[in-house]
């Protein structure tokens, strides 16, 4: 019997060792076999093409780590377990307490996901409300969409009381300036799991209002917020790489 010219279990190896990869580098994988070729072997493994990039990167379900959200990142390419952009998108509107604008969910996916969701209500997958001079992206089934509507209503605008211990006698500006000055004595980790944490509390948006307060870009509040979720900070190291005394070279007696 013929022995299979390129076989699955090479592109399985091969995205075993580096997580992730194109078709070009699937290609190279099996001995410059077409991308044709590649695809047919993917089909017969369980693959996930990323839904960043568009969807250039591929890797297996078994490699993948889905987090509580549904998405993976490997060297800042995107995975879904719902599949490309627009069924990533949909899902998280569909499962939301009160909608997305498209800057909330660009924080949430981690991508621009303003075509996908016109796109989206093009083809009346989802429904848009203008509130606040936003647009607002529901759930087209009636209940899930009214009760995501509805709770979007009443939804109070976010106080800067919610960064620090709250004190009704403050001024607003003032307790703005107490925490940029306090942020300034912070290094560049500690600010970012500040923000994350401070994000945490607000919730939904919470990525894009602190980012917004704090002079931040969104991304490094969401980066901060997602390492103390899942733990990955030095609780021992509390200060900077090189801070502390320096230390003190032993004299010795000349003779």
């Amino acid at each position: 019997m013929r022995p299979e010219q390129y076989p699955a279990k090479k592109l399985a190896a091969f995205l075993h060792r580096h997580k992730i990869a194109t078709l070009d580098q699937l290609a190279g994988a099996l001995d410059q076999g077409s991308e044709r070729t590649v695809f047919r072997k993917l089909q017969t493994l369980s693959y996930v093409s990323s839904y960043s990039h568009r969807g250039k990167y591929y890797t297996l379900q078994s490699i993948a780590q889905f987090d509580a959200e549904g998405l993976w990142s490997c060297r800042s390419v995107w995975f879904s377990r719902f599949g490309n952009l627009l069924e990533t998108v949909k899902s998280f509107v569909d499962r939301s307490e009160a909608g997305y604008t498209a800057a909330e969910l660009k924080e949430a996916v981690h991508v621009e996901a303003k075509h996908a969701l016109v796109e989206l209500v093009r083809r009346e997958e989802l429904y848009r409300e203008r509130l606040s001079g936003r647009y607002v992206y529901f759930c087209t089934e009636r209940k899930r969409g009214g009760s995501q509507a509805n709770q979007r209503k009443r939804s109070p605008r976010k106080r800067l009381a919610t960064v620090i211990v709250a004190n009704p006698d403050l001024a607003e500006e003032e307790a703005k300036a107490m925490v940029v000055l306090f942020l300034s004595t912070l290094d560049e980790r500690q600010r970012r799991l500040y923000a994350g944490l401070e994000s945490l509390k607000l919730g939904y948006g919470g990525d894009h209002y602190i980012a917004e307060l704090f002079g931040m870009d969104p991304h490094t509040v969401a980066h901060g917020r997602h390492d103390l979720i899942e733990g990955e900070w030095d609780a021992e190291r509390l200060r900077a790489s090189g801070g502390g005394r320096a230390s003190v070279k032993k004299k010795r007696r000349k003779y």
